[in-house]
């Protein structure tokens, strides 16, 4: 109960938020309604609040025309803000860091958080009964960049498991948008995949 209180207030941030910031952004010509672009990271079902609203019509009773745009990547997330080309973006908090460590004129602002936890799932390229952590010992498993929320929070995840990353492949070098197409491709004996590409 306490966890779908804290998702429920979490969502009703970011909604709030939205709206909030709609109102500072343009006009579309053709209606009464504020046109608002969402850069996401990635489809998740842990973003369900979100389709809902959208589907639901909230926005638009809102006067909020709210456009979602898939943008792969937390970098990219980032420099769609920064460049203009969307209000709005849903990443990991990482993203920010690195903007304001390179001493940018210009930094993105963190407002809310819609997910607590992580929707990452280990995927087998065989099938192992009764997974252990430690069933990666001296295997590959794919995680995404070294700098983005999906490695850190894997990585984070072994560490508080007692797991010796230095008895495991973690392979950083694929793009995190990448990791299911490599891995169907045949790099790597497992994969670390968001909720919605570890379903493929």
């Amino acid at each position: 109960m306490k966890k779908r209180i804290i998702i429920g207030l979490s969502c009703m941030v970011v909604l709030l938020g939205v709206v909030l910031l709609a109102f500072g952004f343009r006009k579309d010509k053709n209606t009464s309604l504020t046109k608002v672009r969402l850069a996401e990271v990635t489809h998740s079902s842990f973003y369900s609040p979100l389709y809902v609203a959208i589907e639901k019509g909230y926005f638009k009773e809102n006067n909020i025309d709210l456009e979602l745009i898939l943008t792969p990547g937390a970098d990219k997330v980032s420099a769609a803000v920064l460049s203009g080309d969307v209000e709005i973006g849903f990443a990991g908090a990482e993203s920010a860091i690195y903007v304001y460590k390179q001493d940018e004129s210009d930094y993105l602002t963190l407002f809310a958080g819609l997910t607590k936890r992580d929707g990452q799932f280990i995927v087998s390229r065989k099938d192992i009964k009764d997974f252990k952590l430690e069933d990666l010992y001296n295997k590959e498993i794919l995680v995404g960049r070294s700098t983005g929320m999906p490695a850190l929070n894997f990585l984070n995840a072994l560490k508080k498991n007692n797991i010796d990353t230095d008895k495991i492949n973690v392979n950083t070098a694929v793009e995190f948008s990448a990791l299911s197409g490599s891995f169907i491709g045949g790099v790597g004996d497992f994969v670390n995949l968001f909720d919605d590409s570890a379903r493929e």
